[in-house]
């Protein structure tokens, strides 16, 4: 019988698969393995326990911690005791967190340990909902409530074994199991509320798009506060009986990918652009014997691919990608651990650029489309369906269609509940039963999606032309020398941008170049390193129709951050602050 929660999708892959590898994480400097029947185990300690404790079907329990072990057995047992996970970036400031604990009325919270406990302590004179805390970790003072393992130890005391087979048994596919707050680039947070069959029917649809079996690995590092972490690189894996290893954080992803040998993983575009960046800098400081040869490599291999997709792949092609593989791409290869069958990004746009480079050197990289409020995946590309350029086919039970004004519409048994206390802004969204998404693309001829941009940061000018800023800003950051770009220009005469230099190719830049400097800040007011982005930007505009070119630009001297309030936790922009904050510099740009 297909399960209809998550819960019995967990007791599903523990009866038929039952592996002693079924988790890794790192203890004491190594990897260990944990085992079906001992998450089982564990979990069904601490469900008894918040039982125990009173808590009833329907309360909201948030979970503010890292990727780790501890994230699942939590997960999976206040979903097994009939609550509502609302998960909570470890990223947050103190500030957004009570914002997310007040507005979901949450009852208990779990943190990781003392650095996210310190969040909360301070908050809770004013947060009368929230009655326990419980740490993974334990607290050195402070602590009035419980670690994780208090809780299973109240849950192991409860008598009849039976409590947590009967509550798991009454929870039905339309109850609610996460309230999930997107990002908020354009406001507050709102909650989206997913039920049980919303992630059910988005794993079995993501499976069945891709083959997943009991023999692979994946390496959770993406935020499990992410909806796309959530499903694709926790509940799917975990319905295929694949093993889940977590990171131990996102500094230590390339050392845990030569550990563990995950054979897939999900994270967001700029992680592969920054292997992109790091690679090409690497062959950049080798002889030049060793940047010929990567080259042709690179070459051949994106000639197979193309050739594979057409399904036309010659002889000649073929021994050529043979030898490349052997002499150069094997060997980048096992610094991710040599077994990656496929790699899956999502939550922002992918540059072809990156795509293809990935797809030339053997790991193929699928590009997908989805949102929180879609559980979240509705598109995906695949090893058997793939398009460049492109978010892939829709999923299967998905429906997707485009809007007169090119706006892309879902509808599926993933589209969420509605927004948590919000019937006003779920009328906006979901009309005449189907899903508005916000995002502007069309479907080409063989069925594959196209994005070109979201609804409200299309521009347009004061000359009545429409621009799509992620286009312009996907095409700038092909250039060497641009880390991020934030396009503008709404209701103005032309298109300008706030650019981010890549700091590490700039300094190089301004050493070969006799430029003194003491700060970034002093590095990108010189007229040299000005005139030098002067040229990347004309040189990328040549891609670009003439209403589309940046004519003028401000150099940032760091890097946009979560900290200061310029990224979402999933590292989207948030383009009303950055305008905001630079608001006289961006005017000076149209005065001047």
């Amino acid at each position: 019988m297909i399960p209809q929660t998550i819960p019995a999708l967990f007791l599903s892959a523990v009866e038929t698969y039952d592996k002693p590898d079924a988790f890794l994480h790192k203890k004491e400097g190594r990897y260990v393995s944990v085992s079906h029947s001992d998450a089982l185990g564990a979990v069904r300690k601490a469900t008894c326990g918040l039982l125990a404790l009173g808590l009833v079907k329907g309360d909201r329990v948030a979970l503010l911690s890292e990727n780790r072990l501890e994230w699942m057995i939590a997960d999976m047992a206040i979903l097994s005791a009939g609550c509502v996970n609302v998960p909570i970036y470890p990223t947050l400031p103190p500030n957004q967190a009570e914002y997310l604990l007040s507005d979901a009325e949450v009852r208990a919270i779990f943190v990781s340990g003392p650095a996210q406990f310190a969040k909360i302590a301070p908050l809770r004179a004013r947060l009368p909902n929230l009655q326990h805390v419980f740490s993974f970790d334990s607290i050195a003072g402070g602590m009035d409530d419980s670690t994780l393992d208090q809780l299973m130890r109240r849950g192991d005391a409860i008598e009849n074994p039976s409590v947590f087979d009967d509550r798991v048994e009454k929870i039905a596919g339309s109850d609610w199991a996460s309230v999930i707050y997107t990002s908020g680039t354009t406001g507050d947070p709102k909650g989206a509320v997913l039920t049980h069959a919303n992630f059910v029917s988005n794993v079995l649809g993501s499976t069945e798009t891709f083959h997943i079996d009991s023999n692979d690995c994946c390496l959770s590092f993406l935020p499990l506060s992410h909806a796309l972490e959530r499903t694709g690189g926790y509940y799917a894996p975990l319905s295929k009986g694949a093993t889940i290893a977590y990171a131990e954080s996102f500094n230590t992803v390339a050392e845990n990918l030569r550990e563990v040998r995950p054979t897939f993983f999900i994270s967001v575009p700029r992680f592969f652009e920054k292997i992109y960046e790091r690679i090409n800098d690497r062959i950049a400081a080798g002889p030049h014997v060793q940047k010929k040869l990567f080259s042709w490599a690179v070459r051949a291999g994106k000639t197979y691919t193309r050739q594979s997709l057409d399904k036309r792949v010659s002889a000649t092609t073929r021994l050529n990608r043979l030898a490349a593989d052997w002499l150069v791409s094997r060997k980048l290869r096992e610094h991710l651990g040599g077994r990656i069958r496929f790699c899956v990004s999502g939550g922002a746009p992918l540059s072809r650029d990156i795509a293809e480079f990935f797809w030339a050197v053997g790991l193929p990289l699928l590009e997908g489309y989805g949102t929180t409020e879609a559980s979240p995946v509705l598109s995906l590309n695949t090893l058997k369906a793939f398009r460049f350029g492109s978010v892939g086919k829709p999923l299967a039970g998905v429906e997707i269609r485009i809007a007169g004004d090119g706006e892309i519409l879902a509808r599926g048994p993933n589209i969420m509940h509605g927004y948590f206390k919000r019937p006003d802004l779920t009328a906006e969204v979901i009309r005449d039963g189907w899903y508005h998404t916000g995002d502007i693309g069309h479907i080409d001829p063989d069925g594959y999606i196209v994005i070109t941009d979201r609804k409200k940061d299309l521009i347009v000018t004061s000359g009545g032309k429409n621009v799509a800023p992620q286009l312009i800003e996907r095409v700038l950051k092909t250039s060497d020398f641009i880390a991020e770009v934030v396009i503008l220009g709404d209701k103005r005469r032309f298109i300008s941008a706030i650019i981010v230099p890549d700091f590490k190719r700039l300094d190089d830049f301004a050493a070969a170049a006799g430029i003194s400097y003491g700060t970034h800040a002093e590095l990108v007011r010189h007229p040299a390193v000005i005139k030098r982005i002067e040229q990347e930007v004309k040189k990328k505009g040549e891609q670009l129709a003439g209403f589309e070119r940046v004519r003028k630009f401000i150099l940032r001297d760091r890097a946009f951050s979560v900290e200061e309030g310029d990224l979402t936790p999933t590292l989207k922009i948030r383009r009303r602050v950055v305008e905001k904050k630079l608001a006289k510099d961006i005017d000076a740009l149209y005065t001047e």
